[in-house]
């Protein structure tokens, strides 16, 4: 258990009228500091209590307050914690933390209660990274996602990976003890199986990604279409604001406009493009170039179609469409837009609107919904969202890799044994653990050396 002599202090500031401001104390003196300011034998009340009392500076009342009082091993950081809430006035908060401070506190630095918390096993690495996560959330998916990966949904998976290959790496480092007897502990074929399995589900780890990041910075959804298609209207009808300048003048927009908006729990940013066609004119060139960029680079792109575009042009743009996406896995809405100018329902497009009068808009929102939503995740599946753990998973894979390579060409033990050691290590910098422990540990329990 990590020991500190500090106690640390930090400030949540309220906000609007009638707000509460609460002082957080954390360490061996965060009862006994709080009990002196409030006249209070704190660390002779029930640990998970509230208590009423009157906090005193010099003797004087500065606030009545509100305390409750957490007790180690069974706190947020696994030491005392003590959590003083005020009236919110700035001039009480700020008063009362000035006297803790000079009574011993000292203001926490940046994210060291969950420092703490890790380095007392109350979360690990994943864990606590995902704390920031569900604090800088804006829409539902991106609270459930940093909700399941605070609840060790992530840190399972891997703890599961990594205890069947430390089983097989116990035995191979078992057999380097051995090796003049020239004796195998580890079936070559079962650990072979193992390593393609794990291979498996870590290739899927990171295909994730994609989708964690996309949910967790937005989903970028680009508007594609040629000149006047009505895309600047279809965006501000999106966002419901006239963010972009809307004109019957073909080219108007010259460069990418982007905003969020959040539907059904998924935040999306749009990104209003140059129309799409040869053109002189050198700015507008560049504006189509940035066009071209971001729809590579978006996760799902809206065709949009003119009512007055032939089936055969349509068909047209959405096979070039296909062709320029085809080293990614944006997904491709082909719209019809400006029904309202008339349409048919035999029209080969994914579905019918009119941006300029709403028509048809909430279908596409459902689509929009459906191309992130379906077939991309289950409820319960682990999603990766943080570039950490992705370079961690690809760095796994590699090593894994090498371990198949090996095997395939039945390289010495001691060769295999490193690429899965390096496996391990990169798993376990996902959540923190320390896999020389793990694989000693491993090997001790499983096996009476001696006998």
């Amino acid at each position: 258990m990590f020991q500190s002599g500090d106690t640390i202090a930090a400030i949540s500031t309220p906000s609007g009228p009638g707000a509460i401001g609460v002082i957080r104390l954390s360490g061996p003196q965060a009862l006994s500091l709080a009990s002196e300011a409030l006249g209070i034998d704190l660390q002779a009340r029930a640990a998970n209590t509230l208590h009423f009392g009157r906090f005193k500076i010099d003797g004087k009342v500065l606030d009545e307050v509100v305390t409750g009082i957490f007790k180690a091993p069974h706190s947020y950081t696994g030491e005392d914690i003590a959590e003083v809430s005020f009236h919110g006035s700035p001039f009480i908060l700020s008063s009362a933390l000035q006297h803790l401070l000079a009574s011993g506190a000292r203001m926490a630095e940046p994210g060291e209660f969950t420092q703490r918390a890790f380095l007392n096993g109350k979360l690990d690495l994943s864990q606590a990274e995902a704390v920031t996560d569900l604090i800088a959330s804006e829409s539902q998916a991106e609270h459930n996602l940093a909700m399941h990966q605070m609840r060790g949904g992530f840190s399972k998976e891997i703890q599961r990976l990594r205890e069947e290959l430390i089983h097989f790496a116990s035995l191979i480092e078992l057999e380097l003890d051995f090796s003049e007897e020239d004796v195998e502990f580890a079936n070559r074929n079962e650990l072979r199986g193992l390593v393609e399995k794990i291979h498996g589900f870590v290739g899927q780890l990171i295909e994730s990604f994609r989708f964690g990041n996309a949910v967790k910075n937005g989903v970028p959804v680009a508007i594609i279409g040629k000149p006047n298609a009505g895309k600047s209207t279809l965006l501000n009808a999106l966002l419901n604001e006239e963010k972009a300048i809307v004109s019957d003048i073909a080219g108007t927009t010259r460069d990418a406009i982007e905003d969020e908006t959040i539907i059904n729990g998924i935040r999306f940013r749009f990104i209003d493009t140059a129309g799409i066609r040869d053109t002189e004119d050198v700015v507008e060139a560049m504006g189509v170039k940035r066009s071209l960029e971001k729809m590579k680079s978006a996760s799902i792109v809206l065709l949009l179609h003119d009512i007055s575009d032939s089936a055969e042009a349509m068909a047209a743009n959405r096979k070039s469409l296909e062709n320029d996406l085809s080293q990614t896995n944006a997904s491709i809405i082909s719209v019809m837009n400006k029904s309202d100018l008339g349409g048919s329902p035999d029209m080969d497009v994914d579905l019918q609107l009119s941006a300029k009068t709403g028509d048809g808009l909430s279908g596409l929102k459902q689509k929009l919904v459906d191309a992130i939503e379906s077939g991309k995740v289950q409820a319960g599946d682990v999603i990766v969202t943080n570039t950490r753990h992705l370079q961690a998973l690809n760095a796994t894979r590699e090593s894994l890799e090498r371990t198949l390579e090996g095997l395939s060409n039945e390289v010495s033990s001691d060769l295999v044994a490193m690429d899965i050691r390096q496996a391990l290590h990169h798993l376990g910098s996902i959540t923190g653990e320390i896999t020389t422990d793990d694989l000693l540990g491993n090997i001790f329990s499983r096996f009476c050396i001696g006998k």
